[in-house]
């Protein structure tokens, strides 16, 4: 079998058992990032599991091939008995190792799932061919502008269960682009999905245009930036402005939630390479959880101010705060919000 593309693979995942050996190539690495996870998850099971996951920088031109073939062919203790070997930016280290690789093709461990992750991988070459007959190769190719429509409307249906129709969809393209991939797209149907008021209705026109692009979606980046940067009293004050603009405290949340959750990510990221006794900078962290280019240095001073005790709390905090702004606390609203805001802002944890 050849390659398969990321759509066909995400729309019937139990279509494709995953292989000791996967490959993933393109340019949407949000898409790739995103089914690495569905696979890392499918393979390893457990409290333990991120022990049984390893994970190499392939341009780190001091990797060498036995580095990455000592852990394929470690026994697991944790993870349900399998290992997850990763390697990101692959491409330096595939061309600097491919006879080792095509070698290993031949006789790969069955209890190891290796996952290379590449920008492009010719099928000309004799790897390719190899792993076309015995692994899993998977194109992550961001939709073209006639795909994209097509893609925003099943990708809400499939990942958030909500209806988007044909306008919103357009409106939604045009107003974010695809020019940064299906990243930015996937973070506006997250918050568009939780303002969903008419779950039959789904995702309209008028809920894209309120939304979208609006004062009020910009006031609240004003308001998270204010947060992060510890501006506190500034963060509140826009929080209120919103408020009494009409805008509903689940909206607001669901406004940030995707940014934060890019925030929490990166720190997962920073901790687990620490564990395994790796380093990996505040920016590199950044890039791999597709934080844009353009506010990647805001961000990452953004980051740093968070600190990683917070960092590290919060998807607890953002589960928390969705589930008491929709009934499961007492607490008047507003206070919810202005509580959560005073955890973000305040100022840098020691150690962080």
């Amino acid at each position: 079998m050849s390659h398969i593309t990321i759509h066909d693979y995400l729309r019937d995942t139990a279509k494709y058992p995953v292989k000791p050996i996967c490959v993933f190539f393109g340019d949407d690495a949000f898409l790739r990032s995103f089914a690495v996870r569905h696979i890392r998850d499918q393979v390893l099971a457990g409290e333990d599991a991120e022990f049984a996951l390893s994970q190499f920088d392939g341009d780190n031109t001091k990797l060498e091939f036995k580095d990455v073939h000592r852990e394929l062919r470690m026994t697991a203790m944790f993870g349900g008995g399998r290992r997850v070997v990763r390697i990101d930016e692959a491409d330096t280290f595939v061309s600097k190792y491919r006879a080792e690789l095509e070698m290993y093709v031949a006789n790969p461990s069955e209890q190891t799932v290796l996952i290379l992750q590449l920008k492009s991988f010719p099928s000309n070459t004799n790897l390719y061919k190899k792993l076309a007959a015995s692994g899993l190769l998977i194109e992550s190719k961001t939709p073209t502008e006639k795909e994209v429509l097509g893609w925003v409307i099943q990708w809400s249906k499939q990942q958030y269960k909500t209806h988007c129709d044909k306008v919103a969809a357009e409106i939604i393209v045009q107003r974010i682009g695809i020019e940064h991939g299906t990243g930015i797209l996937d973070q506006e149907l997250a918050k568009l999905s939780l303002m969903v008021t008419d779950p039959k209705r789904g995702i309209t026109q008028e809920l894209v245009e309120q939304a979208v692009g609006s004062w009020r979606v910009r006031k609240v980046w004003d308001m998270l930036d204010a947060a992060l940067e510890g501006k506190t009293a500034t963060a509140i004050q826009q929080l209120n402005a919103l408020l009494l603009a009409g805008e509903a405290p689940t909206g607001i949340l669901a406004a940030v939630a995707a940014t934060l959750r890019k925030l929490a990510m990166a720190t997962e990221l920073i901790l687990d390479a620490e564990r395994q006794n790796r380093k990996i900078s505040v920016r590199s962290a950044l890039e791999k959880v597709e934080v844009k280019s353009f506010v990647l240095g805001k961000t990452e001073k953004q980051l740093v101010q968070l600190g990683r005790h917070r960092g590290a709390k919060l998807s607890d905090w953002l589960l928390q705060l969705d589930l008491d702004l929709k009934g499961d606390s007492r607490t008047k609203k507003r206070l919810l919000l202005e509580t959560f805001i005073v955890k973000l802002s305040a100022a840098k944890l020691r150690g962080g």
